[in-house]
């Protein structure tokens, strides 16, 4: 049986839990909003492939991704500069032992010292860091861990990154199969609105700045569909888009009609007794006479360090 949304071990400053719990995007957000830093350890449930290679590896900086591998001994970024033949393992060797500290990026070191360009920098951390970002969101099941106190590798980073939220909508624009998130897309009757008076820094599509200008108005999600002519389907996912990079939040709107059962009018004359039960003088005088006897409770909050 699975865990509650968290299981928090403050001991080691770890968090862990499912993905259909605590979404991607989810994670992503709270990483960047509380400028976290550590590695983000994500397993898939019922990958066909071995352990060790289904198993991602992300490393988190103050919010920022600087690296991602699928293995946990520190030669992933070494192994694709090898698989490119950018660099010699001679070179490679002797560069890293005489110039390269272990706790600065290595990218950043080979191109300083003129082993690496600026193009094969940047092309080296679409390969480690963007490329997997997309693999990662189309992740349906998955338990992760996130834990605080393991040290960012120099050994693993470009020196290059980008932030959580920035991942996220690479991510979710990528993605095929919304079915696991389908409990977390906004209410087709309900409306967003958006969070920020200005425009948004993020680079979005034509679509989503369509949708983006009625996050100014209190108008439901199937009315906006209807006059763009889209899949409703379409619209909410572009809503929960705007929802997990911080951009709007979801609003309920009023229901236009009345319930259909019965109210109860209150009586003109509040005075009036029910003509249904009567409260006896006795249980009046009993109920006074505990609450005099029993002071209020008070409440302790416990914070954890």
């Amino acid at each position: 049986m699975r865990s509650s949304l968290f299981n928090f071990y403050v001991q080691v400053m770890s968090i862990v839990g499912y993905i259909a719990d605590f979404s991607l995007p989810e994670i992503f957000h709270w990483a960047e909003k509380g400028r976290k830093s550590g590695l983000l350890m994500l397993r898939p449930l019922g990958n066909t492939q071995r352990a060790e290679e289904s198993v991602y590896y992300v490393w988190i900086f103050q919010g920022q991704i600087v690296a991602v591998a699928n293995r946990l001994d520190y030669q992933g970024l070494v192994s694709i500069i090898q698989k490119y033949q950018w660099v010699s393992d001679r070179v490679m060797g002797k560069v890293v032992q005489c110039c390269c500290p272990i706790n600065k990026p290595l990218g950043l070191c080979l191109k300083n010292n003129g082993i690496l360009e600026g193009k094969q920098l940047k092309q080296l951390f679409q390969i480690q860091v963007i490329k997997q970002i997309y693999a990662l969101f189309q992740i349906e099941e998955a338990e992760f861990k996130f834990d605080q106190k393991v040290p960012i590798p120099g050994q693993e980073m470009t020196g290059l990154s980008i932030s959580a939220t920035g991942a996220t909508l690479m991510g979710l624009r990528s993605r095929k199969n919304w079915a696991t998130l389908a409990d977390k897309l906004p209410d087709p009757d309900g409306s967003i609105v958006g969070t920020i008076t200005e425009e948004p820094s993020y680079h979005l599509t034509p679509l989503e700045w369509q949708i983006w200008e009625y996050t100014k108005v209190t108008i439901s999600l199937n009315t906006i569909a209807k006059e763009l002519r889209l899949p409703i389907g379409k619209v909410q996912e572009i809503a929960y888009l705007f929802i997990a990079v911080g951009l709007a939040e979801e609003v309920p709107l009023l229901a236009s009609n009345l319930p259909s059962q019965a109210i109860n009018l209150v009586p003109t004359d509040l005075t009036e007794e029910s003509p249904k039960e009567k409260i006896g003088t006795s249980f009046v005088q009993n109920l006074v006479g505990f609450l005099r006897s029993h002071k209020s409770p008070q409440l302790s909050i416990t914070t954890l360090n």
